[in-house]
């Protein structure tokens, strides 16, 4: 089950995540998530775990748990969504497609 951890310090590190847990049960992987510029912290995680009910126990007592001088907020993680009007890297319009000028 993949969780969603948020409102973390920006201290805070994948090892500290792991650690904290892993008093829930067996952690496969934890993946903060970065700036692409800076390399900060943008003060939220994925955490994976294997079994459901540890998961799900860990969901439960770890949101709204302080760590490292915050309030955390940890829920199951939603697929993420795509919006239809987001602009694309190359600087256009994505899904729709410009007409000529001329």
């Amino acid at each position: 089950m993949r969780i969603y951890v948020g409102n973390l310090s920006f201290n805070t590190g994948e090892t500290e995540l792991q650690t904290l847990f892993a008093t829930m049960g067996t952690v496969d992987s934890v993946k903060l998530v970065r700036d692409q510029a800076t390399g900060r912290s943008r003060g939220f995680a994925f955490v994976e775990m294997t079994n459901d009910q540890e998961a799900n126990a860990a969901c439960e007592s770890l949101n709204q748990h302080e760590f490292e001088g915050r309030r955390l907020t940890v829920n199951d993680a939603k697929p993420q969504e795509r919006s239809g009007g987001s602009y694309s890297r190359g600087g256009g319009f994505c899904g729709q497609k410009r007409e000529a000028r001329w």
